[in-house]
Parts: C-alpha cells; sequence; structure tokens
C-alpha cells in the first residue's frame, strides 16, 4: 500500500475562537510503524483519536504510566512524550490554549501540567460524546461541526483566565517567545516576582519557560518546512538564538535530541503541524 497522509485544517465557532486556534484532521495509511516524539509546545494536548488510539508508551512523567487514549487531554509539558503508531493515524487535534483551559474544563491549565488523561475524567460524559460521535462521522466538515457543538456545550464564559495573566500569555505566544519579562511585568503594571508566582500557578511553568517553548516551537517548525538549503544557524537566528548551539542546547533538552537527529528520525506529524504537542 502506497503511504497517504491526508489533513484538513478549520476554524472553531466564533464563541470557541479565543481558546481553540483551530482543528485539525488527518489520516495517514500505509506508512511504516514507528516512534512519534510529541513534543512542548505553547498548546495544550487535545486529540479525538478515531479508530486506533493514541499509544503513549513513555510520558513526559516518568511516573505516569504508558496508556492507550481515545480522547487524550494533556497539559502543557517541557519534555518530550513517545507515541507508538502501526503506520494508521486518523483522528482531529484540537489546537486548544492553555486560556481555553478554564472556560471549558474548569480548571486552570496549571492542573494538568506535565500529564495526560482521558478527556472524559476531566470534562465527563460530554468528553466520551464527542469521542463516539467521530467515531460515526466520515466527512471531515461534519466531525469539525460536532466539536465545534459539544465544545460548546462545555464552556462556560464566567470561568475565564484574569485580563493580565490573558494578555501575558497572548504576548509571549504571538511574539514567539521574544517579549520579556521584565516588559511584560512592566505593562501589566506587576514585579517580576508577581508576575512569576501568578503565571505559574495558573499555566503551570514560569513565564521564562513559556518563551523558550514558543521560541523552539517555531524553529523546529522552521526546520520542518525549510528547504534543505537554509542552515540550522539560519534557522536559530531567526528565531532568535544566540548561536546554533543554543539551539542545540534547547532541543536536547526540551526535544532529547539534535535538531539533526530530529530531522533524520521523525517522519511529520500531522498533529505537530497543528501546533499540538504529542
Amino acid at each position: 500500500m502506497e503511504p497517504t497522509t491526508e489533513v484538513v485544517m478549520a476554524r472553531p465557532s466564533p464563541g470557541l475562537a479565543g481558546f481553540i486556534d483551530h482543528y485539525l484532521g488527518y489520516r495517514m495509511t500505509g506508512h511504516e510503524a514507528g516512534l512519534h516524539r510529541g513534543l512542548p509546545s505553547r498548546h495544550m494536548t487535545l486529540i479525538v483519536a478515531i479508530g486506533h488510539t493514541v499509544d503513549v508508551v513513555a510520558q513526559t512523567d516518568p511516573r505516569q504510566s504508558p496508556r492507550e487514549y481515545g480522547f487524550v487531554l494533556g497539559g502543557l509539558q517541557a519534555t518530550p512524550a513517545t507515541i507508538a503508531h502501526d503506520g494508521f493515524q486518523q483522528g482531529v487535534s484540537i489546537s486548544l490554549t492553555p486560556l481555553g483551559c478554564r472556560t471549558l474544563f474548569g480548571i486552570p491549565a496549571g492542573a494538568l501540567w506535565n500529564t495526560t488523561v482521558e478527556c472524559d475524567e476531566v470534562a465527563g460524559p460530554t468528553g466520551r460524546q464527542l469521542w463516539e460521535e467521530l467515531q460515526h462521522l466520515t466527512a471531515w466538515p461534519d466531525r469539525f461541526a460536532a466539536c465545534d457543538r459539544i465544545l460548546t456545550g462545555l464552556a462556560c464564559h464566567d470561568r475565564i483566565v484574569t485580563p493580565e495573566l490573558t494578555w501575558a500569555w497572548r504576548a509571549l505566544a504571538e511574539t514567539d517567545g521574544t517579549a520579556t519579562i521584565t516588559a511584560l511585568a512592566d505593562e501589566i503594571g506587576w514585579s517580576r516576582q508577581h508576575l512569576g508566582r501568578r503565571f505559574s500557578a495558573e499555566f503551570g511553568l514560569s513565564p521564562k519557560l513559556a518563551a523558550r517553548i514558543a521560541r523552539f516551537e517555531k524553529a523546529n517548525r522552521m526546520l520542518g518546512n525549510t528547504p534543505s538549503f537554509v542552515t540550522i544557524a539560519q534557522v536559530a537566528a531567526a528565531c532568535g538564538y544566540y548561536d546554533q548551539a543554543h539551539l542545540n542546547r534547547d532541543f536536547a533538552e526540551l526535544a532529547g535530541c539534535s535538531p539533526t537527529t530530529w530531522l533524520a528520525q521523525e517522519v511529520p506529524s500531522v498533529q505537530d503541524r497543528g501546533g499540538l504537542s504529542g
């Protein structure tokens, strides 16, 4: 069988737009079985598997046991997960921002830091409902419409992140981590220490680490999509690293390998194209 990859992207309904960046439907068939690194990202992990489960064989937190998920929900992370596949993958990846965690699930994103669960463990029967409906729908527009309808039913717009932290998160994400923490604190009118405490309590990580992950995410996307004549050093410079060695160190810590190893070993992941962790 010839390998095939189908990827379809859609925007959420307007009522979800502040919390979900987009949906990514994916279907891969005929590929060789293998392992995929689920990398740190500015988005939380929210993937509805269709057919085969999402098989996490090494969690970001080694204290958490390997597990297969039908509808996986995971927090922000600073280390990679390892996901096994048999050459067939199908599902909908939902680009959930940490700002949407409170609104959809009633908990801060920090409550899920560095961990993954079945969505119904947090969302209750509604999480199971979305998984069940997507198993029986075949057209991507129908699947995205089901996501819109069910996730809108979960959303409670009285549950929101404070304006100061909402602004700080968006500033880091929209600048790919180049906004300085001092500038963020000054703009809000808080001290760096107060911003750090409030930010970490809400999202599970410090502003400095969030900026680092946003910059790393931009770099790994560029590496995966840039022509081969563009060097890693050029990508490093474009993403705000001091030099290639600086980028290499971030890859070693956040991806568990060097950029060259990642490019050589990793089959491009459709979930990563959607801006999600694995």
